[in-house]
């Protein structure tokens, strides 16, 4: 299998953490006969991985500072809203949405059938991530994940698991784990799957015997309606609420959280916040306070939808950029999105 060439780096959601990190690594960093490296190797071959195939794929990986350094300036800890927003809501993205839509009509609709989850939702998520898979990443994901697994100073362990999904996904489909490429932080595919979300949660949706993230659309469309459902999306429930509050974020209240539903009804009267749509007494719900361009703020409340956008990329940014994308295809594509329970807003408006 050849490398697949990209021709441009995707803005990558991931966790933002200072990476502390050695500065350099010998040629012999990722040297699969000693130290840490040769234990993922006992234990990926200990579940039935060839360790001569284990060993040569690790004698092949390079280090890369660039990685590292990426890490620490993902776009969502660095940007606000109206900043992230302008990233992914032109009018050739939406535009783009719905072609690839209709390209893929049958598979959308079958996704919708079987895991409830909204046609635009689905392609908002690959939008977003990789337009709709003209951008995939141009890092080869053996050397992302082996420089994060043994290099980046607070999240080591959890690359190291990714790495170790990575070389069991690749054995498993006899591809040569040099020739796959992905983001910096190892996320690959149509969908942007880490590996264990692509062992946990992609499907072979076309039938074909071959879970393909990497190449096929169909497959990336029902993984990631199955990912969805798997995380409890709630068929044609609402997002989220518009709400009217404060000039500032009110002081005391927690907001913008990437988490289930959190906080009360007379929390948010008490600060000040009142939905635009009535909840029951008991309902609770994630405050987002969004910054516009002209340094007013926009109130929502995230629903339990909302949070499940959230975990496919622990963002409000994100969820919310996911939200608006879809909801503009919906419109360019004449459908209804009740499911979005928003109203017209003045201050901003969708391309």
């Amino acid at each position: 299998m050849t490398r697949m060439s990209r021709s441009a780096r995707r803005i990558l959601m991931a966790s933002g953490c200072l990476v502390m990190a050695s500065a350099t690594a010998s040629a012999g960093d990722f040297d699969p006969r000693h130290g840490e490296v040769k234990a993922l190797v006992d234990e990926v071959s200990d579940r039935g991985v060839e360790r001569a195939w284990l060993e040569q794929a690790m004698d092949e990986a390079d280090f890369s500072q660039g990685v590292l350094d990426a890490m620490s300036g993902a776009a969502e800890h660095r940007l606000v809203w109206h900043e992230y927003r302008d990233i992914f809501l032109g009018e050739e993205r939406v535009a783009k949405g719905v072609r690839f839509i209709e390209q893929h009509r049958d598979a959308f609709e079958r996704a919708q059938r079987d895991y409830q989850v909204p046609p635009e939702i689905i392609a908002a998520i690959i939008g977003v991530e990789t337009r709709y898979g003209e951008v995939t990443g141009d890092h080869r994901v053996l050397d992302s994940l082996s420089t994060l697994a043994f290099h980046h100073g607070t999240r080591g362990d959890f690359f190291r698991g990714e790495l170790a999904a990575f070389l069991e996904i690749a054995h498993e489909q006899d591809v040569d784990p040099g020739d796959l490429e992905g983001s910096y932080a190892g996320a690959m595919g149509y969908p942007q799957f880490i590996p264990t979300s692509y062992r946990a949660y992609a499907v072979d949706f076309n039938d074909d015997g071959v879970r393909n993230l990497w190449t096929d659309p169909v497959d990336a469309i029902g993984s990631v309606g199955n990912y969805f459902a798997e995380h409890r999306w709630q068929g044609d429930a609402p997002i989220y609420l518009d709400a009217e509050g404060p000039d500032e974020p009110p002081a005391g209240l927690d907001v913008n959280q990437a988490k289930r539903p959190y906080v009360s009804m007379s929390e948010l009267r008490e600060a000040g916040i009142t939905p635009e749509s009535e909840l029951p007494s008991g309902a609770r719900v994630i405050p987002l306070a969004l910054e516009l361009a002209d340094g007013d703020y926009r109130y929502r409340l995230g629903l339990d939808n909302f949070y499940v956008i959230t975990r496919y990329n622990h963002s409000y940014l994100y969820a919310m950029a996911v939200t608006e994308l879809a909801e503009a295809i919906a419109e360019a594509r004449g459908k209804s999105t009740h499911w979005f329970e928003s109203t017209a807003s003045e201050t901003e408006e969708h391309p």
